[in-house]
């Protein structure tokens, strides 16, 4: 078999340990080296040695790369551009893929080619026991696991599918991802290039998706592949999931107008704190911790309306 799929993981500043299992489990993939190409993208960290720690010499085609420019699309952008295959698998730092992983990727893509875009389950590894409440927020941590295979496309849903994939272990046909890479080379700053560093903002993952849909593929969801997302205790917190829902929504109000198919209409920016202070009663948000983060998350959204006025 040929080289079939190139790996990207964009990390900034990474935790040692969480980053090392994202590499042991590449290093226990059934498909065989010579069939993957693995970049490890160094997203701006402050340190110019912090990835040259990782031993990436147990692949042949592993290398290491630097972005200097902060944000995760361009991180993923870079790894593209260093690679060939003809389908990525976009990993985060902290996910340790199936062993069987890349080699069920290429099976589906074989099997369904008019998939663009193909994901599967994410199933959390917690490092302390999440309160019960935390679970309400599971879909923030991106992590999911939802039964049955399920394939969408711009034919069958108008708006954005439930069965797109997450960013975490997404797999793309590079043909399909081209479109996206060559908009945020070429962005002046309106596309979403997702975390940077401490500023949780998101809805990267969503513009890949709904530009792969826009251009006439399907995306899918399909069980059979499996990754585990490593969560820490600092991740389950209340002011961290606040953080988070709030970055998330005032995102995802913008991505969904970028691509026209935002159902909220615009607010005066005058008006954002007015409608905070509502929210704060109406969600009760004094009362417990979801109601809190609920709260950050309308929030998040007033913000996002408010930029749209401007737009």
């Amino acid at each position: 078999m040929s080289v079939a799929v190139s790996v990207v993981i964009s990390t900034h500043s990474p935790n040692r340990t969480r980053l090392q299992r994202t590499l042991d489990g590449l290093r226990a993939q059934t498909l065989p080296t010579s069939c993957w190409q693995l970049v490890l993208v160094d997203n701006a960290s402050p340190g110019p040695e912090t990835c040259k720690a990782f031993d990436l010499s147990w692949h042949p085609a592993g290398r290491l790369v630097h972005e200097p420019r902060l944000g995760l699309s361009y991180g993923r952008v870079a790894g593209a551009r260093a690679t060939s295959a003809p389908l990525l698998v976009l990993v985060d730092d902290d996910n340790v893929l199936a062993p069987d992983y890349l080699e069920t990727v290429v099976n589906l893509f074989e099997q369904n080619p008019q998939v663009g875009a193909l994901g599967g389950r994410s199933i959390p590894e917690w490092e302390v026991k999440p309160e019960p409440w935390v679970h309400e927020f599971n879909g923030c941590l991106a992590l999911r696991d939802q039964g049955e295979a399920r394939i969408a496309d711009r034919k069958t849903e108008s708006g954005y599918p439930s069965c797109a994939p997450l960013g975490a272990g997404m797999a793309i046909r590079r043909q399909a991802l081209e479109p996206w890479i060559s908009t945020i080379e070429s962005s002046d700053g309106s596309v979403p290039t997702g975390r940077r560093g401490k500023l949780l903002t998101s809805g990267e993952d969503n513009d890949i998706v709904l530009t792969v849909l826009a251009a006439g593929w399907a995306v899918g969801y399909f069980p059979q592949l499996s990754l585990t997302h490593l969560i820490p205790a600092g991740r389950i917190t209340r002011q961290y999931l606040a953080r988070l829902s709030h970055g998330i929504s005032r995102s995802w109000v913008q991505v969904l107008d970028r691509h026209g198919i935002c159902p909220w209409a615009p607010v005066p920016a005058w008006s954002v704190g007015l409608r905070k202070l509502r929210a704060w009663f109406r969600f009760h948000a004094w009362r417990d911790e979801a109601s809190y983060v609920r709260w950050k998350a309308a929030c998040g959204m007033f913000e996002g309306r408010a930029l749209l006025s401007r737009g």
